[in-house]
């Protein structure tokens, strides 16, 4: 699919009620996926300022996706990859985070890092990392940002200190379509959130207020999340003025995920299943969760997790101002 055929199909006027075959149903939402992520390619790579067409036109081909989904049957689609969720931050996103975490130039930290952040271990130690910073988590009702709803936001804000605590949490829950009041919210035996905690409240992408919330917060500081393409992605087709605030520098995603994997010197040295890839297998290797415990997957309880690992690895190797100087 071109970039013409693209805008052809998110103009389309289709009426997904029209649609009742699985085939119809399957047609239309891999076009639609198709399209979504041409569209989304074209408008990342024009210059600021000069994208062809806007972003709300990828956001309404997303909504417009979910309903072919619902219509199709979405835990039918569990094992069916899609091509809207990016698996990891690009190596100038990784480079401009540790960047932005020490206050230095990215081409400061490209120059230890090297321009693929092969080194980025190295830099992320070069230059103490400070500042404030928003933890946000989110738990989602699919892994596709296109097919799925986000049911909760948990975010929180933190100074980067070995003492700080996080301060004005926020926690809510998002509303789905009716029909999964019978058909019971996707990924439950995950997240555990049922209808009860989402009956009567709106969809994200109808509460324009909540997404406006989440943008303040996200263009106030960095924000750090675990595996942070996967809220990058989401956020890219579901919070209206995201995609433009990112584009324009003025979002910074840091995800904890690299960072655990590359500031731990005996990371590599691990048995594989307790690489600190999970969260959680983070959070017990460096004390913030006993053996015991678990992560709760609800987004409030795993930002307080991850800043407090965050927290505990920075201090591990003396990664604050001031800890070196003590020694």
């Amino acid at each position: 699919m071109d970039l013409s055929q693209a805008i052809e199909q998110a103009n389309a006027f289709v009426f997904p009620g029209f649609l009742t075959d699985d085939d119809s149903l399957t047609q239309e939402r891999s076009k639609n996926e198709e399209a979504i992520k041409v569209l989304t390619d074209a408008w990342k790579a024009a210059p600021l300022g000069r994208e062809p067409f806007s972003f709300d036109l990828v956001r309404g081909l997303a909504d417009r996706n979910r309903d072919i989904c619902d219509r199709y049957g979405i835990e039918r689609l569990r094992n069916t990859n899609g091509l809207n969720l990016a698996r990891r931050l690009s190596d100038a996103d990784l480079i401009h985070g540790v960047a932005t975490l020490q206050h230095r130039t990215d081409e400061e930290v490209a120059r230890v890092s090297g321009p693929t952040a092969a080194d980025l271990g190295i830099a992320y130690i070069d230059a103490p990392v400070w500042g404030a910073v928003v933890g946000i988590d989110l738990e989602t009702s699919d892994r596709e940002p296109d097919r799925g709803y986000v049911i909760n936001v948990g975010l929180e804000f933190m100074n980067l200190t070995p003492t700080a605590k996080p301060t004005n949490p926020y926690s809510a829950y998002c509303g789905m379509p009716e029909m999964y009041a019978e058909k019971g919210v996707p990924l439950s035996e995950i997240h555990h959130i049922t209808w009860k905690d989402l009956e009567g409240m709106p969809p994200l992408r109808q509460n324009p207020k909540m997404q406006k919330a989440i943008l303040a917060a996200l263009t106030a500081f960095p924000y750090m999340a675990h595996n942070a393409a996967f809220e990058d992605s989401w956020f890219m087709l579901n919070v209206d003025g995201y995609a433009e605030a990112r584009k324009a520098g003025i979002i910074v995603p840091i995800d904890t995920r690299d960072i655990c994997r590359r500031v731990d010197p005996e990371v590599r040295l691990l048995p594989r299943e307790t690489h600190p890839a999970t969260l959680e297998n983070w959070a017990r290797r460096r004390g913030t969760l006993s053996k015991n415990e678990k992560e709760r997957h609800l987004g409030l309880e795993d930002v307080d997790l991850m800043l407090a690992t965050v927290q505990a690895e920075f201090s591990e190797r003396k990664m604050f101002p001031g800890q070196r100087e003590e020694d």
